[in-house]
């Protein structure tokens, strides 16, 4: 199957440790996440912190239904494992990479996985313009967060 990858960065005036709260606590993506609002009645499910914690959703047709859980979490880089289960079936690996930048910091967000062929088709024609925005916007949010 075809592999992809996807990194968008953004550089925060806010120090690594507070960019880090926001993004190795599940509760905190609220602040930021692009994909919250697609599912005013979003059912959420959270348990545990750190490394192990999961946190579910399932939500209307935009908002679909997976989990993500924390498989790796070290001041400098948050990694999560990602499963879609609708509206489509899918497994990816979520990193974050954290640089000290100045004062600030650097945020490195990625996307990778496979893709059958008939996704990675689409995936190139759809998917990866989607994400990308997606991406922007949640870095944009993160920035905002991070930054008040």
């Amino acid at each position: 199957m075809p592999a992809f990858s996807h990194t968008h960065e953004t550089t925060i005036a806010a120090s690594p440790e507070v960019v880090h709260a926001l993004i190795d606590d599940f509760h905190e993506w609220v602040k930021w996440s692009p994909w919250e609002g697609l599912d005013p009645d979003l059912q959420r499910t959270y348990d545990s912190t750190g490394v192990g914690a999961r946190y579910a959703w399932s939500g209307n047709s935009k908002a679909g239904q997976g989990s993500m859980t924390f498989t790796s979490i070290t001041p400098e880089r948050i990694t999560v494992d990602l499963e879609f289960l609708k509206p489509f079936k899918a497994r990816n690996e979520v990193v974050f990479d954290l640089t000290p930048a100045g004062a600030g910091t650097h945020v490195a967000w990625t996307m990778r996985g496979e893709r059958n062929l008939a996704f990675a088709v689409m995936g190139r024609l759809f998917f990866d313009k989607a994400i990308g925005k997606d991406f922007t916007k949640g870095l944009a949010s993160l920035k905002a967060a991070a930054e008040a």
